[in-house]
């Protein structure tokens, strides 16, 4: 199976989830998204992401100057983010229940 195409339909998701407990620049949360076992998902992906979502309010952003580089722009979930994560969050609960159901515990197809 394509984890791409999947990918595609819980990135935002993804991403929310990703900053629940901690916020985070750009090349942070791919990193972090990548570190839990989305190795397939894309930097543009998740900088388009981002912006879509802070955009759509779920998150804020804030600058923090480096010394080393470039000024961070710092993504939070603010209280918009943090329902739309619970929302998303329970429905994906119920549609990877309802999966693992039809899929059984065989393992196989």
């Amino acid at each position: 199976m394509d984890t791409t195409q999947l990918l595609k339909g819980v990135l935002d998701l993804a991403v929310l989830a990703a900053l629940r407990d901690e916020d985070g620049y750009g090349y942070d949360i791919l990193r972090r998204l990548r570190a839990t076992g989305l190795q397939d998902v894309g930097d543009a992906s998740v900088y388009g992401t981002l912006r879509r979502l802070f955009s759509g309010g779920f998150l804020n952003t804030y600058v923090v100057p480096s010394d080393e580089g470039p000024h961070r722009k710092y993504y939070a979930l603010n209280a918009a983010g943090r329902a739309e994560l619970e929302r998303n969050g329970k429905t994906w609960r119920e549609f990877a229940s309802t999966m693992n159901d039809l899929l059984g515990d065989r393992g196989t197809a």
